[in-house]
């Protein structure tokens, strides 16, 4: 009954507060849409590994394969709705504090970070609604491409090396954050769950976010290689890093890990946004 608990929770708060209950159906929305990018990614980066497909993907790249599938323009605007209530509900995380974290130094990155997700997760939104405009021209623009572009921009401002190196240095310390937190977090604290689900919970949290570091520090650290030399030609999007990994020794080892982490990290952002407490009306009341 445990797993259930949401859905019968949704149903009151339905009738009580329809306001909440219709934000709180698009938060967890949104960590389905989340998901479902994470898996994507993986499942490509797993297949490059394997030498099934030619080179990995990012995000944009991952789904562009969605498009040719007779439903994908129906399950592409899906990810596009829900990757901006993922978004909004990053935005009341950050904002509000409506999981009451509090105003610690510890506090205040924590919401900083989750200010950071929910902008790089609307940019997706805004991506895959580009793509769903576009659908005749599917896989013309990489990611690589994309990121190029982006860098040249920021290459042109005053400062720019500097502020694409930082960029890079973020990038790269949230792949550090997240391979520390997947020694060290315990990820199914609030989770309203049994012990059986706490476990596979927590299980594939620790090789997702294991996975999703070793994904994002060679990502962060091209950006970085792009700023010092002002060369927007070394930056790099998640899926050329991926594809930069399989070049090193024990590559495609290395990046069947991060392949299975990403998917790992996927399925445990559904289970989070399915079983995790959300009360946006402590927002919504303020």
């Amino acid at each position: 009954m445990a797993v259930l608990a949401p859905v019968l929770n949704l149903r009151r708060r339905l009738e009580r507060r329809p306001l909440a209950a219709l934000v709180e159906i698009a938060a967890r929305a949104g960590y389905l849409a989340r998901g479902a990018v994470h898996v994507s990614i993986g499942i490509i980066a797993l297949m490059a590994a394997l030498e099934a497909t030619p080179h990995a993907e990012g995000a944009v790249g991952a789904l562009e394969a969605w498009g040719r599938w007779p439903a994908g323009v129906l399950l592409l605007w899906l990810i596009g709705v829900g990757l901006y209530g993922f978004a909004g509900w990053r935005a009341l995380q950050a904002v509000f504090d409506v999981d009451r974290q509090g105003r610690s130094a510890k506090a205040l990155l924590a919401r900083l970070g989750q200010a950071v997700s929910g902008a790089v997760y609307a940019a997706t939104a805004v991506s895959v609604f580009g793509l769903l405009d576009a659908i005749e021209d599917l896989g013309e623009a990489d990611d690589r491409d994309a990121t190029r572009a982006m860098v040249e921009q920021a290459l042109e401002m005053p400062m720019g090396g500097l502020l694409v190196a930082a960029a890079g240095l973020f990038v790269a310390g949230a792949g550090v954050g997240s391979i520390v937190r997947a020694a060290l977090d315990h990820f199914t604290r609030g989770l309203a769950a049994g012990p059986d689900t706490r476990t596979l919970a927590g299980t594939l949290a620790r090789i997702g976010y294991l996975g999703r570091g070793v994904a994002l520090l060679p990502a962060g650290l091209f950006l970085v290689l792009a700023g010092v030399r002002a060369r927007a030609s070394d930056a790099r999007g998640l899926g050329a890093a991926l594809d930069a990994l399989e070049r090193q020794p024990f590559g495609d080892a290395v990046l069947a890990l991060a392949a299975v982490g990403l998917v790992a990290f996927g399925v445990f952002a559904a289970l989070e946004g399915w079983l995790r407490p959300i009360r946006p009306e402590r927002a919504l009341d303020s």
